[in-house]
């Protein structure tokens, strides 16, 4: 549904960017097919100074923000624009089940959660991305800490009332999560696994991926700042 012809959209689908341009028009060409008969409205936030994604964009539909760079600032930056009374963050290199919408729609209906997220499975054939995207899955069913790349979502009053993300440059995701916990929230982990690109992996090394990302984690939970986190991500 064009969301131009609807005022309140149920759902805001809110993608922060950066260097997407080769991908962002296959993105949202899939974002459309699962939102046909939906009413949704979508915002794509770049973080690029040249707001090179954004000018890609052929669909008309798609609302459009320039950002200040860093994840977090962008979904807040996303958020603020959005209208849906459910916020859907999605990263632009992911695919939805095709049950996404209705499973979403259908777990906002039970009053006793205030967010949830998706199972993952990487598009990777290698059974070492498997077995990461199984690690993945047990943990957050364990610890019901979903993370940013699994399509999380939140009824936007409750997003507002906790505050948001808090602008960190490195784990917004799980420190939002733990907040929603820390403050008696539930929070649902849906079956439907999401589709993630392996690209980063595939570049940075398998092996080198899973220390460096088990390292940070454990660090944060010692107390390490994200902030301080980020440089050794990035480095």
């Amino acid at each position: 549904m064009n969301v131009s012809e609807q005022a309140n959209p149920d759902i805001s689908f809110i993608v922060p960017v950066l260097n997407e341009s080769q991908r962002i028009n296959s993105f949202l060409r899939h974002l459309k097919e699962q939102t046909a008969e939906k009413k949704t409205e979508i915002i794509i936030v770049d973080g690029a100074n040249d707001g090179g994604t954004i000018k890609a964009i052929n669909d008309s539909d798609v609302i459009r923000l320039a950002g200040p760079k860093g994840r977090a600032k962008q979904m807040n930056a996303g958020a603020a624009a959005a209208r849906g009374r459910i916020l859907l963050f999605l990263h632009a290199d992911t695919k939805l089940p095709t049950t996404a919408l209705t499973e979403i729609l259908d777990t906002m209906k039970e009053k006793k959660y205030v967010a949830g997220a998706f199972e993952i499975d990487y598009e990777s054939q290698s059974p070492l991305m498997s077995f990461i995207a199984w690690r993945s899955n047990l943990r957050c069913r364990i610890t019901r800490i979903p993370y940013g790349d699994q399509g999380i979502f939140i009824r936007r009053d409750y997003f507002e009332q906790i505050g948001g993300f808090r602008e960190y440059d490195l784990l917004e995701d799980v420190d939002l999560m733990r907040r929603i916990k820390h403050e008696g929230g539930k929070i649902r982990i849906l079956k439907s696994r999401l589709k993630v690109s392996p690209r980063r992996w595939q570049k940075e090394g398998f092996l080198y991926c899973m220390i460096r990302n088990h390292i940070i984690i454990i660090l944060y939970f010692f107390g390490v700042h994200p902030d301080k986190l980020a440089r050794l991500y990035k480095n």
